[in-house]
């Protein structure tokens, strides 16, 4: 399996995808750690992830995947979303809480105090 068809494997596998640097628990860059927060917040528990640091092949390989410069990238549903100033943009416009609930990715509302 080449590189593109293993991207396309990992998106196809996971309603959420996230390629990023690190892992969510011990993100390596500030972008890939606001990305992962923003997705908690949105209440989303569970999502694919990929650490392109340990993979040169699929560090370049996802950006032509995409034809998108930048790490992180997050794929909702197989829909490339954008990397971390978009996320951040259409989740603070609600965009995004609206996205993941049009996709009926389960997540956890959260609730006003």
């Amino acid at each position: 399996m080449d590189i593109q068809q293993h991207i396309q494997k990992l998106i196809d596998d996971n309603n959420v995808m996230l390629f990023m640097k690190g892992t969510p628990d011990f993100p390596q860059c500030g972008f890939s750690g606001r990305t992962v927060q923003i997705l908690q917040a949105c209440g989303v528990e569970t999502f694919g992830n990929a650490d392109v640091l340990m993979d040169n092949e699929l560090r370049d390989g996802i950006k032509v995947f995409s034809n998108w410069p930048t790490i992180p990238q997050l794929y909702i549903k197989e829909e490339f979303i954008g990397g971390c100033d978009i996320v951040k943009e259409m989740y603070e416009t609600g965009d995004l809480q609206k996205k993941l609930s049009e996709k009926s990715i389960n997540f956890k509302k959260k609730t006003q105090s």
